[in-house]
């Protein structure tokens, strides 16, 4: 266990420490820890310095009292880097993670080499969708929302044919500690980075499952169009966590991207 002072916070974070090869830092989805990038970790390994950790209030993380903002989650990852002493990286952020990715983008550039936004866009939601969840979980918990969001994350493929999987990552979002995940609906909720993202001037990929129930392709797509240069890749199959579901397919999608940037 790796745990780091960053922006006020114990952050629990992952570095294969490889310095002389080019940096991927991976930022996971609401209501996931990092063991969600396990599988694509396991096809990089040894060709990057691959970076992870757990946002506040998810994982082994520390929490703070919600709500929080963008803000917030983007100052923690800068000082984590900022404390690891790595910049120019490769930030591969998925859902939320890719929020951040793009906040770190327009507040930290010099820290901020090219971006790989998965499953996530400028603006994701409604505030009155992200408070209406808000106010079920304040109520029920995260459990009382669980079926849903298993449904948006996966395929119905998933769903049906790896139920033992599916169990696991039934766990990991219903323990997130609902503070945590009330705390980054609420940044959600406020986040609308379609104006700021027309300026970004660095190589971008953007790609989404075709199967996505919560950051639809559609939404994902018209994101990749607001940023100049933008590529947009389809993730077939794959619901809103390609990196669990369809890892070949996201791996070779970074690969390319990265070759065909010269970024490695």
């Amino acid at each position: 266990m790796n745990m780091i002072r960053a922006n006020g916070l114990s952050l629990h974070y992952a570095d294969t420490g490889e310095t002389g090869l080019p940096a991927l830092v991976l930022a996971n989805s609401l209501g996931t820890d990092f063991r969600s990038w396990d599988r694509v970790v396991e096809r990089l390994s040894g060709f990057y310095r691959i970076i992870r950790y757990d946002k506040r209030g998810h994982g082994l993380s520390e929490s703070s009292d919600a709500p929080y903002q963008m803000s917030d989650h983007v100052a923690d990852l800068a000082d984590l880097l900022d404390a690891l002493k790595v910049s120019s990286v490769i930030v591969v952020g998925l859902s939320v993670g890719g929020q951040i990715a793009q906040g770190l983008a327009l507040t930290r550039p010099d820290l901020v080499r090219a971006l790989v936004l998965c499953d996530t866009a400028a603006k994701i939601g409604t505030p009155d969708m992200w408070q209406a969840r808000m106010e079920v979980i304040e109520k029920g918990g995260i459990e009382a929302l669980a079926a849903p969001i298993l449904e948006r994350w996966f395929s119905e493929d998933f769903r049906t044919n790896r139920p033992e999987e599916l169990a696991g990552w039934r766990s990991m979002l219903t323990r997130t500690p609902v503070q945590g995940y009330l705390g980054t609906c609420a940044a959600i909720r406020d986040t609308d980075f379609s104006e700021d993202v027309t300026s970004l001037d660095l190589p971008v990929l953007c790609v989404c499952g075709t199967e996505d129930g919560a950051t639809t392709p559609d939404v994902v797509e018209a994101t990749a169009a607001l940023i100049p240069g933008a590529r947009y890749i389809p993730i077939d199959g794959a619901g809103h966590l390609p990196c669990i579901e369809k890892p070949d397919a996201l791996v070779s999608a970074i690969k390319t991207f990265i070759q065909e940037n010269k970024l490695g």
